[in-house]
């Protein structure tokens, strides 16, 4: 709200920002004016114009400069300016001491003005009015001109300088407003791309957890099931329960990680074990399934392999269940072999298997190994995948190791 309150301000005129300050000045001055001119002895038909020539100056002023100094427009501005130069005239052709009062309204020309001409034609206009008034006052004839003129020069230079240098003043400052405004709009347009990114990143992100957890699960239990079927029509009841019970852990295990998706982005096999350990489950697991020969070999310690930060394992065990399921959906591999390895300040995690194979160049890729990719290339990683037809294929992630924060 703050900030938008000061937004507000920025984008007004300088005038609008400053007029409490100048009505102050505006008034007092007028008030001043009409008081000292009663220390004099004026005829009564003279104090009723000098009178008159105030209410008209403070009335115009209240009903026509200050809706022209908001709404800016031309004509209220160009009849304000007129009205007030006349009154002006006429105060001082009747009391010369009110001449005091062309502070507030050279001011008042140049900050209703659109252009130094506009404020310079008024501000002429100003002095050769005024200077004709205190002649008027002064009585007609040359000596009184050449008296007066030095004044009026003075007056004009020092009211055009005023005015230049408060139409430059007002320019920087709408220049500035501008600047603001846009600056206000391109953070607000980066915040807006910002946030875009960010959803689009986390969408991506769930995806590939829900790809890699949750959709691998139903394919296990889809495929588990298909297989308690076949066993149940040659009533092998044996095989069916089995079947069953490995349909049961792997749903239990969806639900948890369904669960632990919604709390965060650690795997629960991660948080009840090392990762180690959860390769070798997942191996088993497999292999239950099935029937290939999964094995997992480690070329680094154990406590190694448990100090690595968690982002990593999670990165490393997503490669794994990742190739395991195109394996499993690709390959007709009839064994498998799991290696992580710690070498050149990298860990790295293999996954080859003695498959069908296929030819990289020429298969696009779907989202799994995708998934893969966008989650390793994340973390500073790169996956290699090699592969030919007959010959069964490898995939292997590289990665920094990180220290863990």
């Amino acid at each position: 709200m703050v900030a938008v309150e000061a937004t507000k301000r920025v984008d007004q005129p300088v005038w609008t920002r400053t007029l409490v300050g100048w009505h102050v000045v505006f008034w007092v001055l007028l008030a001043t004016t009409l008081a000292v001119s009663f220390t004099v002895d004026l005829s009564p038909v003279r104090r009723a114009f000098f009178v008159g020539a105030v209410v008209v100056l403070g009335a115009a002023y209240q009903f026509i400069g200050l809706p022209a100094i908001r709404s800016r427009r031309r004509l209220p501005s160009h009849a304000y300016r007129l009205i007030m130069i006349a009154c002006l005239m006429v105060l001082v052709g009747l009391f010369p001491q009110s001449v005091f009062l062309m502070f507030i309204v050279s001011a008042q020309i140049w900050l209703l003005g659109d252009n130094v001409r506009e404020g310079a034609a008024f501000s002429v206009l100003l002095v050769i009015g005024v200077g004709a008034a205190q002649l008027w006052s002064a009585g007609w004839g040359w000596d009184t001109f050449w008296e007066v003129l030095p004044w009026m020069l003075v007056s004009l230079v020092v009211s055009l300088l005023f005015g230049i240098w408060i139409e430059k003043v007002i320019t920087q400052s709408e220049q500035r407003a501008e600047l603001i405004e846009q600056l206000e709009s391109a953070r607000d347009e980066l915040a807006e791309a910002h946030h875009s990114a960010g959803v689009m990143a986390e969408r991506e992100r769930m995806a590939r957890e829900i790809h890699d957890t949750l959709a691998q699960g139903m394919t296990s239990i889809v495929m588990l099931a298909q297989a308690a079927a076949v066993e149940l029509q040659r009533g092998g009841t044996d095989g069916a329960a089995a079947r069953l019970a490995a349909i049961e852990d792997t749903a239990r295990e969806n639900l948890a990680e369904a669960r632990a998706l919604v709390a965060a982005f650690t795997p629960v096999a991660l948080s009840e074990a090392t990762l180690t350990e959860v390769l070798r489950r997942q191996a088993e697991r497999f292999a239950a399934e099935t029937g290939v020969d999964v094995q997992v070999s480690l070329d680094l310690p154990d406590e190694e392999v448990a100090a690595l930060p968690q982002a990593q394992q999670v990165v490393l065990l997503r490669a794994a269940q990742e190739a395991l399921a195109n394996v499993r959906k690709h390959a007709r591999a009839t064994q498998v072999l799991i290696t992580l390895g710690l070498s050149d300040g990298r860990v790295w995690i293999e996954i080859r298997d003695d498959g069908s194979g296929f030819a990289p160049a020429t298969v696009s890729g779907g989202f799994g190994l995708a998934a893969m990719r966008g989650r390793v290339e994340e973390s500073g990683g790169s996956v290699q995948v090699e592969s030919a037809p007959g010959r069964g294929t490898k995939v292997q992630v590289l990665m920094p190791v990180q220290e863990d924060a």
